[in-house]
């Protein structure tokens, strides 16, 4: 008889026992509900190559939980078509992260996620493409082997492989052909290693 009672404490507390998951750390690099932060990073419009898009990023109104904006307009005139805001360039120290979570509200529009290994004001990013539900607060996290090594808006598929230790610029990017005004949220920009 005890045998079997303790038979069945083995069994029950087996059963209770909650399978072993993974977590990943997720340091905040950027924490865009301090306004201090989105005033760290500047508008790369198409007016660089004679388009006529404009943006800029509108820290939060005493901070808050609501954060910074993206704000502005896409045009296709005079063969433009993207606005961008980047981060200034600095070591992002993320060797050994596989990727970033972006806190982001959505207004409908499809973004890109742009990460550069240098400081340079032109050359090759690596992008991932991010869709944030509209008007809602929400968290997409983007791992480094999905990137794409682009340059102006080309792929360059002879590029070095993406080197999170080499990481000195993020940026949000829009443009595929949509014209029109736009406004992302901006929260927290967060790290994710394992």
């Amino acid at each position: 008889m005890r045998i079997a009672v303790l038979l069945a404490l083995i069994v029950g507390a087996c059963a209770t026992q909650e399978a072993p998951h993974t977590t990943m750390s997720t340091p905040v690099l950027f924490d865009f509900t301090n306004a201090s932060v989105a005033r760290g990073w500047r508008s790369v419009d198409d007016d660089v190559m004679g388009g006529v898009s404009s943006s800029r990023i509108e820290p939060g109104v005493d901070s808050g939980p609501r954060g910074a904006r993206f704000v502005g307009t896409v045009s296709l005139e005079n063969n433009g078509g993207f606005a961008s805001i980047r981060s200034t360039p600095a070591p992002l120290g993320l060797a050994g992260a596989e990727g970033l979570e972006l806190e982001l509200i959505g207004d409908g529009h499809t973004y890109k996620l742009s990460i550069r290994l240098d400081s340079d004001f032109d050359g090759v990013s690596y992008q991932a493409n991010l869709t944030p539900p509209a008007g809602i607060t929400s968290r997409t996290r983007i791992a480094f082997r999905e990137l794409v090594p682009m340059w102006r808006g080309r792929r360059v598929p002879d590029a070095a492989p993406f080197d999170p230790a080499r990481a000195t610029q993020v940026g949000l990017v829009i443009g595929d052909k949509q014209a029109g005004a736009f406004e992302l949220g901006l929260v927290a920009i967060r790290a994710l290693y394992p």
